[in-house]
């Protein structure tokens, strides 16, 4: 299955406030990236209170649970999709862990690549997890690190010579913040203000704008911005430089339209995806629909490239999340029809362009066809905003194989087939460059081409098996 990422946020005020109010509205506007789990710890004067549970930040947090967290300095928030370990509450972030240094917090979006090494290295040394993300792996070596060294932050940037893979982090000691990003840059992380002098860390813009915080900029790969009494610090010296790859499908897909990443508009590099469709895969027809949500944006440019009409062909329910974040492929089948409702006047007797953002098992893909046909669609060619899926992500993305990647097993023109589609066109690969006009991305998940060695191990549920059933 395929999933989203994570999202993390954070808060640092100079004097005490509601800092878990201001999570709790950073956590809503982070809420398309992770939708299984979610949490907030508060600090208070160097006490850690937290509320954490399964569900969606509506679900999981109302007025009283809210008011019940006390006025502090510093909060540090989480939504989860789960790479590694199981849906459950011991898997709930962010993780709080007590030590001889004091308490920790920390807040993971990613996936580490040599974690199944780390955590056997660290139970084979006497470690007892608790969990079964790789998240704690990471608070496991930091507090190892941490009664070596003087610091909280020489700890965590020993920790980050150790890891591999793709981590944006948060922190939260007694008395410090701290964000991570890893040496790559595969995840984003951004940092704000507010106007009373409050600084804001998020996994994407869009949360600093709810909170009416003023972007700052991203974090540069492999730099850790330290919080603290006294202003911010900056770390990036210590740092090996490597080639940038920030996701490319997080310009396709996972941020929202209104976030800025590394410079680059989402709406934008979704626009110049479907201005890129139209210059490699032309067809004549009579209207442009896109899928709800991330369809939309690619519509719109396919539709002012090529001056044919961009219409609303769907109806969106929004109180249904995205079908990628389903569990179980009969939930999937169901909410596919839930959610989308055709507009038949839109599309009775035209021939439709349908763009959508990817292809992954070709069930969905086929059940969007079959709603417009029976709206009475005339032709439904697709186009798809993204290459086809090829190959595994190893990096905060769950695709741990290929067995479920329609396009593994099929030609492009059987999946058209398969989908009863009457003409179907994937974006280039060696085109993709053209999103965001540079070429300092990663692409693995099309292309083959991996930044880091491949993990030994790669199932999300690796470490909930015993080890010997895991060789």
């Amino acid at each position: 299955m395929i999933h989203e990422e994570c999202g993390v946020f954070g808060v640092y005020a100079k004097q005490p406030m509601d800092v878990a109010k201001t999570a709790y509205y950073g956590l809503y506007a982070l809420q398309h990236r992770g939708q299984e789990s979610c949490g907030i710890v508060v600090n208070q004067d160097g006490l850690f209170y937290s509320k954490k549970d399964l569900g969606l930040v509506s679900d999981v947090f109302h007025q009283e649970d809210l008011a019940s967290l006390p006025q502090g300095k510093m909060a540090i928030a989480h939504c989860r999709y789960g790479t590694t370990g199981a849906t459950n509450r011991a898997n709930v972030q962010p993780l709080e862990v007590n030590h001889q240094k004091g308490p920790l917090a920390l807040a993971h979006n990613g996936n580490l690549t040599n974690a199944y090494e780390l955590r056997n290295q660290l139970e084979l040394g006497g470690a007892i997890f608790h969990t079964t993300a790789d998240t704690e792996t990471i608070a496991y070596l930091v507090t190892q690190q941490r009664l070596k060294t003087g610091s909280i932050e020489e700890a965590i940037r020993r920790t980050m010579d150790q890891l591999e893979g793709a981590y944006s982090l948060l922190f939260m000691s007694p008395s410090k913040m701290i964000a991570v990003r890893d040496p790559h840059g595969f995840r984003p992380l951004c940092y704000g203000q507010c106007d009373d002098g409050t600084y804001v860390v998020a996994s994407e813009s869009c949360a600093l704008d709810v909170v009416n915080a003023h972007f700052i900029r991203d974090l540069e790969p492999g730099e850790m911005l330290v919080f603290y009494q006294n202003g911010v610090q900056s770390y990036r010296h210590h740092i090996h430089k490597k080639q940038k790859h920030i996701c490319i499908f997080e310009y396709i897909y996972f941020a929202r339209p209104d976030s800025v990443i590394d410079g680059i508009s989402i709406h934008e590099a979704r626009k110049k995806a479907g201005e890129v469709l139209w210059e490699a895969c032309p067809v004549e027809a009579d209207a442009i629909v896109g899928v709800p949500d991330s369809g939309l944006d690619a519509a719109l440019g396919y539709s002012q490239a090529s001056g044919i009409p961009y219409v609303m062909g769907f109806m969106k329910n929004r109180y249904i999340g995205r079908t990628f974040i389903s569990p179980g492929q009969n939930s999937r089948m169901d909410k596919v029809h839930i959610k989308l409702n055709p507009i038949s006047s839109e599309i009775k007797g035209k021939r439709i362009v349908l763009i959508d953002d990817s292809i992954v098992r070709g069930t969905t893909s086929a059940q969007i066809v079959r709603l417009l046909r029976d709206a009475g669609a005339k032709e439904i060619h697709v186009r798809i905003s993204a290459p086809p899926f090829l190959n595994p992500c190893f990096y905060g993305t769950d695709i741990d194989s290929k067995e479920n990647l329609i396009a593994c097993h099929h030609t492009v023109p059987e999946i058209c087939k398969i989908i009863d589609a009457d003409s179907l066109e994937y974006l280039p690969l060696d085109q993709l460059y053209k999103l965001i006009n540079h070429h300092d991305y990663c692409d693995a998940c099309f292309s083959g081409n991996y930044p880091t060695p491949v993990p030994t191990s790669t199932a999300k549920n690796r470490f909930e098996q015993p080890i010997q059933d895991q060789e």
